[in-house]
Parts: C-alpha cells; sequence; structure tokens
C-alpha cells in the first residue's frame, strides 16, 4: 500500500490539468489515483480523452494514460477516490464555487488554481514563501463549511508573481507606490501558437481582468489574519496594465516602486538573494533553494533564458536601478503555468501537508 496520499485532478484534460499531471509525476509525497473532467470525457481512459490535446514538452506519464476519467460533477464518488484534489475546472466562477464547495463539504481539501474564492473571506490565497501563515484562516472555514478536515485553498493570480515576492523581500523598506505594466505569454490563456496563429507577431494590449488581480491581489497577500478572515494590505497603491504578448510560457513585469524607507539598490538585491521562506527552510519537495535570483546582466531577465530557473519555480529579477520619477525600477519574470499556476499550487499543498491540514483520509 502506497503510502503517498491520493490525489483527484479536477479538469485535467485541460492545459493546467496536464500541467499537474506532468509536475506530479514520480512525486515524492502525493500520486494522481483519480482524473475528473466534464461529462463529455469521462468513461474513457485518459489518453482517449486527452487524443492529441497533450500540451506538455514532456510525454503523458504511463502512470496516467490508462486511468478512466471521471465526471467532476459526481462529487461523492470522486471524493470517495481521494485523500484531496487540485482543483482546474474550467466554468464559471459561481459553478467553480459551488464545485469546490461540494468537494469540500465531503471532508476532502481542495487546492484551487481557480480564481473563484480568491476573495472569499476565509478561504487563503497563499505565495508559500510569503505568507504561510494565511492558512490559519482555514479553521473559521471549516466552521462555516461545517466540516473537520475540508477545506478550500487558492493560489494567486500568475500575473503577481513576477513583482509579489519583491514587494515582500523588501517589506522593510516599507514600498508604498507601484506601477507595474506586465507582458503575459498566450499559455496564460491556456493556448499554443497552433490554437492562436493570430498571436504570432501580434500584441493585445487587453487582458480580461487581470488588471484588476494584478493591483489588488498582492494587498491580499501581504495583508493578515484577523477573526477568521484575511484582510488585505493597504500599501503599496498598485497601478497595473497587462498586455498579452507571443510567448509560449513566462510573465515579464515592468516595475516601478516609491519606498518610504529610502534603500540603496546593494541593499535591495541583497534582500532578494537572501530571501527564504518556510519552504526553503522545510525543504518541500516543489521548492526552490533560491526562490529568487538577480541576474546583473543588463539584457536579463529572458524567456529564452530564464524561464526554467529552479525548474519554472524559481523568480528572476533585473535591470534594477534608481528611476527619475520613482525611487527604483526593475524587470521581474516568472513561469506563469508553473510557479503561477499548477506549480504554486503543489507548493501551497505540499504547506498544507507539512502544516497538517491535508492528510490521509
Amino acid at each position: 500500500m502506497s503510502e503517498k496520499l491520493k490525489v483527484g485532478i479536477l479538469g485535467g484534460t485541460g492545459m493546467v490539468g496536464q500541467r499537474f499531471i506532468a509536475l506530479l509525476d514520480n512525486h515524492p509525497w502525493f500520486e494522481v489515483t483519480t482524473i475528473a473532467a466534464s461529462e463529455r470525457s469521462a468513461g474513457r481512459t485518459y489518453a482517449e480523452a486527452v487524443g492529441n490535446r497533450w500540451k506538455m514538452v514532456t510525454p503523458m506519464p504511463e502512470a496516467v494514460k490508462n486511468l478512466i476519467v471521471m465526471n467532476v460533477n459526481e462529487v461523492e464518488k470522486v471524493a470517495s477516490e481521494v485523500d484531496f484534489v487540485f482543483s482546474a475546472v474550467d466554468m464559471t466562477k459561481e459553478e467553480i464555487k459551488q464545485i469546490e464547495d461540494a468537494y469540500a463539504k465531503t471532508e476532502t481539501p481542495v487546492v484551487s488554481n481557480n480564481s473563484a474564492h480568491r476573495w472569499t473571506p476565509d478561504v487563503p490565497m497563499i505565495i508559500p514563501e510569503i505568507n504561510p501563515e494565511h492558512s490559519a484562516v482555514i479553521d473559521a472555514q471549516k466552521k462555516r463549511l461545517n466540516t473537520k478536515k475540508g477545506f478550500v485553498a487558492v493560489k494567486p493570480n500568475c500575473s503577481i508573481q513576477s513583482y509579489a515576492p519583491a514587494l515582500y523581500a523588501w517589506r522593510e523598506f516599507e514600498p508604498f507606490e507601484v506601477i507595474a505594466t506586465t507582458y503575459q505569454a498566450i499559455s496564460g490563456a491556456g493556448k499554443t501558437f497552433e490554437e492562436w496563429p493570430e498571436m504570432v507577431g501580434n500584441i493585445i494590449p487587453y487582458i480580461g481582468g487581470e488588471e484588476e488581480k494584478s493591483e489588488q491581489e498582492p494587498l491580499r497577500i501581504l495583508g493578515s489574519v484577523e477573526n477568521g478572515v484575511i484582510v488585505k494590505a493597504t500599501e503599496p497603491a498598485i497601478s497595473c496594465q497587462c498586455i498579452r504578448v507571443p510567448v509560449l510560457n513566462g510573465h515579464t513585469a515592468a516595475i516601478f516602486i516609491k519606498f518610504k524607507k529610502k534603500p540603496t539598490k546593494e541593499q535591495l538585491i541583497e534582500k532578494l538573494v537572501q530571501f527564504k521562506g518556510v519552504p526553503q527552510e522545510l525543504e518541500l519537495p516543489s521548492a526552490p533553494k533560491q526562490f529568487i535570483q538577480y541576474l546583473s546582466d543588463d539584457n536579463r531577465p529572458q524567456i529564452q533564458l530564464d524561464v526554467e530557473y529552479e525548474n519554472g519555480m524559481g523568480i528572476s529579477i533585473g535591470r534594477l536601478r534608481e528611476d527619475r520619477i520613482y525611487d527604483f525600477k526593475f524587470v521581474g519574470l516568472s513561469h506563469n503555468t508553473v510557479r503561477g499556476a499548477a506549480g504554486g499550487a503543489v507548493l501551497c499543498a505540499e504547506l498544507l501537508k507539512a502544516q497538517g491540514y491535508i492528510d490521509k483520509k
């Protein structure tokens, strides 16, 4: 009998679901035993349900090819097969809230890649290196759901991963105003160039909902737990533009920042490269050994050279320099479907297991 926790992937046939499956192949703690998707995929083997739509660079793991896909809406049936689930379902926000709560009420923890519950007051939205203590609200959520083990936890939007860690690493200098422009890869829309040929050589200056998420979600992550809810921080004030660019993987951000306490460039770099969080201290399986790297070359970070840093789980910062209007400016890069999506959720689940929130049923 395997000592690994039995994991279900909700929405396992989509791009993020596929990324979960690829990342969890041979994971030391977790084993994918159940895949659930829409009714049209249910009843077929995973290999049959995905067909020629496998979008990962690595081959489909042998261990999942012959798993029979279950109907994600048969909540009790799916939940009975697993210890916890990752959620990557493609539904409306209201439908996602309902189905994630339904799984939680079967005493099945849900770690979600979706945005539906990111502003539910007692649902933690976690970047494990930054706000691991926010898991404390799970106890209040369990009371609301009337559960003993079931709950929902979420990871934040992929667009903020390339700059929110720097804001946190520099918190002692009190950043209070940020201007951000993000240049976001097409995989963030679940697309490849074959599926979206009009993006080749193109830029689209609008991504629905991204600017609001990019401005507000860092404040929730930087906030605090008070009386069983997350209270968002009031600073820094963030103004953001989000642009879709012809890149497959990797979100880049250009950031301008003001501090109340004026640091030197050397102090800022030191804080980045020395920063460690709970995942590094606990040596969680998916944790990057070096969370943030600073690149001193003027032409870095680059997608081609740096997006896979620390297996896509690390953050790359470069071009840090003083600005004539703001105090400093810099460029950040993160892998949007690894750190920004499935990988960030896997690390979140590892943290929650280490904290005792996820265990065998």
